[in-house]
């Protein structure tokens, strides 16, 4: 067992400290540590995106992170997504689209999500399906998620359309 290091985290905007081993993942660490349960452990292999979570901003697998290279970074959960107590509008839009079945997919899924919202451009159905690729959801549930993600960014490309991206074809 290798010895403990000190860090400090920066998780939905407040501070952490904790004694981490090298080898421990930050999903370890937001659960174990921190009490963070929101972000599930999956498959623990970085492929069914149940742990997925934001480091300055951009999704990554917590599975697969290592919480020592986390330091001086803004870590986002789905615990740190609500809006003065109400839900994001990811969050709403999971809910009004009946988004979530089971539930053990839909942290990640809208992890994965609130990263497309934030897109600058017009995303097909396509573009939206290639950016949750790496959640998976035993349920099914995909349609729901793909509307989901169209009903927040309010100006998406309608089920069955391509937007071309880069100039090659979507």
């Amino acid at each position: 067992m290798s010895e403990k290091i000190p860090i400090s985290l920066s998780v939905n905007g407040q501070t952490h400290q904790a004694f981490v081993r090298a080898e421990d993942t930050l999903l370890q660490v937001l659960r174990e540590e921190f009490r963070l349960t929101g972000t599930k452990r999956g498959c623990n292999q970085g492929v069914c995106g149940a742990c997925t979570v934001m480091v300055d901003g951009k999704i990554v697998r917590g599975c697969l992170t290592l919480a020592a290279n986390c330091g001086g970074r803004e870590i986002g959960t789905i615990e740190g997504l609500e809006i003065d107590g109400a839900l994001s509008p990811v969050q709403q839009a999971f809910l009004d689209s009946g988004a979530a079945q089971c539930g053990f997919c839909t942290p990640g899924m809208i992890m994965a999500a609130t990263a497309l919202a934030t897109a600058n451009e017009p995303l097909s159905d396509i573009q939206i399906r290639e950016g949750l690729s790496g959640n998976l959801c035993r349920c099914s549930g995909y349609i729901k998620i793909i509307d989901a993600v169209r009903a927040v960014r309010g100006g998406s490309v309608p089920r069955g359309s391509s937007v071309p991206s880069g100039g090659g074809e979507a």
